[in-house]
């Protein structure tokens, strides 16, 4: 993926100085390319369009060169010459079937703005496609929460007993989470979204092109305006594979929550996402998110990666950018995997809700309920957490009973515990389920918060994907509009 200036003898971009030995096959990324094969042959289409369209080159020699790409393309990656990239062995296979004049197809750019444009045109549908899975995976905790807004569970910070919440508070807080992923997948589409076609190496063209034409033959919604900056610029793909390096953070707390869930038999994967033991046959492992959390370390590796390999370099190209993107392609790949094995993992999996019930009060969770009352009471908070502190200790980290309370209350504040709550009101908070009905403040887990949450939450995905359809409407219609243009040729 370099610019070339050499005439057309060897090849056509390289002299017959520069076309032997050892370091040919490291230059290479030909293979690698396959991946934006199609994003080239789109791009070669709309620049040799808008040539003919600006008198710069022969309406007959725009139709041989076009019809000459569609052979190409029916042969398909594997039938190109050998080459250094992708776009220089189609520009030899084009000038292969019809002679010199295939290389005016080059005019007027350089492979430096050729490949970022293809490199954005490729990245910009892994990055709808990665936010559709992030829709989907929102859609499956969306309904599984539906069905236990009741459900009373353990809630942890430190990965000790806590607060008593809900399954559905539980499943809603990644989605969430995975909601904002969506929202940076689709803000690093619209800056993927933009056209470097024109900029030639870095210095723009003499050529009476038309930047705009090629840009919305290619569906992009805009072009990147000074010519260095389109060529050299790679913070559109730092800005990709950072997005979905976030989103493989999430998937792996989502992971390692749900991992932990199956070791304390809170949750019960399905046969689908697990396996067994190859010795110990009673074993049911959740193998798949543990590999899901795996991919946020390997997704950071490549974003590290991605940016180590940005970081030194000057304007305007530099052959290191050829290492550079396929850390993007790797991240996309294996977040979108993880995504749709999370959403999968997630709608197929049991929720034993009496289990998850018995456990929800463990390790007087219910304690913060009770010095709400008394702070609700008019004892200072901090008072009530030292009232309720004895408490647990007193009852060795068990919930304990009423008439502890009272001692301890009594003890800590001079009075009886019930001179400031009644006695009902204790028994109901320390119950977990009370507990929970009682936090009914916004985005809270009592159902009726709860349930405030969830419209929320359908809102927000009906406009998402309202937003990835309208995107993907706007790459159909100018594909349809590029191939009736080059039918006009061909």
């Amino acid at each position: 993926m370099t610019e070339g200036e050499g005439p057309d003898d060897a090849s056509v971009v390289r002299r017959d100085r520069f076309s032997g030995g050892p370091a040919r096959g490291f230059l290479s990324s030909l293979a690698a390319d396959e991946r934006i094969f199609q994003a080239d042959l789109a791009v070669d289409r709309a620049h040799v369009v808008m040539l003919a369209e600006q008198g710069i080159i022969e309406f007959d020699v725009a139709g041989e060169i076009l019809a000459a790409l569609e052979e190409v393309e029916a042969a398909g990656h594997g039938a190109l010459p050998d080459g250094e990239d992708v776009h220089e062995a189609i520009e030899t296979a084009v000038v292969d079937h019809i002679g010199p004049d295939g290389g005016k197809m080059h005019t007027a750019r350089s492979r430096n703005d050729e490949v970022a444009a293809c490199i954005r045109h490729r990245l910009r549908e892994d990055l709808l496609d990665a936010a559709e899975g992030t829709v989907a995976l929102r859609e499956a905790l969306v309904e599984v929460a539906e069905e236990h807004v009741d459900t009373v569970m353990p809630g942890y910070t430190h990965l000790q007993p806590a607060q008593p919440t809900t399954l559905a508070h539980f499943l809603l807080s990644y989605e969430s989470a995975v909601a904002r992923d969506t929202a940076r997948l689709l803000d690093a589409y619209d800056r993927t979204n933009r056209s470097p076609l024109g900029a030639a190496a870095f210095a723009g063209t003499p050529f009476d092109i038309d930047r705009e034409r090629t840009a919305a033959l290619l569906g992009f919604d805009g072009i990147v305006e000074n010519s260095m900056d389109a060529s050299a610029g790679r913070d559109f793909l730092a800005e990709a594979t950072s997005a979905l390096a976030t989103h493989a953070v999430t998937l792996s707390g989502l992971a390692e929550d749900l991992v932990i869930f199956a070791n304390k038999g809170f949750v019960d994967l399905a046969d689908d996402y697990s396996s067994t033991s190859s010795i110990m046959p009673q074993k049911v492992n959740p193998d798949t998110l543990e590999l899901v959390r795996a991919v946020a370390g390997d997704a950071v590796g490549d974003l590290t990666g991605l940016l180590t390999t940005l970081k030194g370099l000057p304007r305007a190209y530099n052959r290191d950018l050829q290492r550079a993107t396929p850390h993007a392609w790797e991240t996309v790949d294996a977040v979108s995997e993880a995504t749709a094995v999370a959403a999968g993992a997630v709608a197929t999996a049991d929720w034993p809700v009496e289990t998850l019930a018995a456990e929800a009060g463990a390790g007087f969770s219910t304690a913060t309920g009770v010095a709400d009352a008394l702070a609700m009471a008019g004892v200072p908070f901090r008072t009530a957490h030292e009232v309720l502190a004895e408490a647990a200790e007193r009852a060795g980290g068990e919930t304990p009973d009423v008439a502890t309370l009272d001692e301890v209350a009594a003890d800590v504040l001079g009075d009886s515990l019930f001179e400031y709550v009644d006695r009902a009101d204790v028994e109901a908070v320390l119950d977990p389920g009370e507990s929970v009905t009682s936090r009914d403040s916004v985005g809270g887990p009592a159902p009726e918060a709860v349930a405030r949450q969830l419209d929320a939450a359908e809102e927000r995905r009906a406009a998402d994907s309202a937003a990835i359809a309208e995107r993907r409407d706007a790459l159909d219609k100018a594909a349809s509009t590029l191939e009736a243009e080059v039918a006009g040729y061909v």
